[in-house]
């Protein structure tokens, strides 16, 4: 099959190296320098290459920002045939973007970010596809990940970003407030230095990016959830109440294990 994939960044790079073994595969970054590493894949200079390529499978893997603009920019040179699909962890409005484009679509989540994940040991690594997608786009989807052996779940439009709320929205949250409250007057121990390097990479990821995590619209709920949790600790610590901590800590013990 003839797959492009737009951005060469973590992800985009990742998807062609996975792809190119047995798929004829095109690269397009708007920065051609990332493009120097990229092997088994065939290079292009700039949108209107697509129409020479015919990708019958397109992967949008730029920023959350840009995904959006890049399809309406690949759009005039792809055929009508072509599959779209994007990789985003906000899908914000792309339902509606989808629902007017004349393309078939599959719309996923990785959920194994570049931050964190070693990419080429991602086996048992969680995949969400979403459930409006068409149907032959799916399947070409759990195609092209199946020797990854991810864990693979399908939820709405609505469903995910309700679902990211708890699961991007709950440790963004934590981790900038952690990193909030650092100073330098501190001599950190293994766990503060752990939490420190997992505050670190989330700050790496684009402001963009984080905004709209932040930004999605169940994440206040969590926020709230985060807030009231935090005032029921003060309100034991202040306490002192030793009795009211042990059965705190063994609720908490409790919400670890149902993972």
């Amino acid at each position: 099959m003839r797959i492009a994939v737009i951005g060469a960044g973590s992800m985009g790079s990742w998807l062609v190296h996975e792809l190119a073994d047995s798929h004829q595969v095109a690269v397009y970054d708007r920065d051609s320098s990332k493009l120097q590493n990229i092997k088994n894949a065939r290079a292009l200079a700039s949108f209107q290459e697509l129409a020479h390529f015919r990708p019958e499978f397109l992967f949008n893997a730029v920023s959350l920002r840009n995904t959006i603009e890049a399809f309406e920019a690949a759009a005039p040179f792809l055929d009508r045939d072509c599959f779209i699909a994007d990789i985003t962890s906000i899908k914000g409005e792309l339902p509606e973007y989808y629902r007017q484009c004349p393309f078939r679509f599959a719309s996923c989540h990785p959920m194994f970010g570049p931050r964190f994940a070693v990419l080429n040991q991602i086996e048992n690594e969680n995949l969400i596809i979403i459930s409006e997608s068409d149907e032959e786009a799916k399947k070409h989807l759990l195609k092209f990940f199946e020797k990854c052996r991810l864990n693979v779940f399908e939820y709405s439009f609505s469903e995910h970003d309700e679902l990211m709320s708890y699961s991007l929205t709950l440790p963004f949250a934590s981790s900038i407030t952690f990193a909030a409250c650092l100073t330098s007057k501190i001599v950190p121990g293994t766990t503060f230095k752990r939490h420190k390097e997992i505050a670190r990479k989330v700050l790496e990821e684009d402001d963009f990016l984080l905004a709209e995590v932040l930004f999605n619209p169940h994440s206040i709920p969590q926020l709230e959830k985060i807030c009231s949790r935090l005032e029921f600790l003060k309100h034991i610590i202040k306490a002192r109440d030793y009795e009211e901590a042990e059965k705190f800590f063994a609720r908490l013990r409790k919400n670890l294990e149902q993972l």
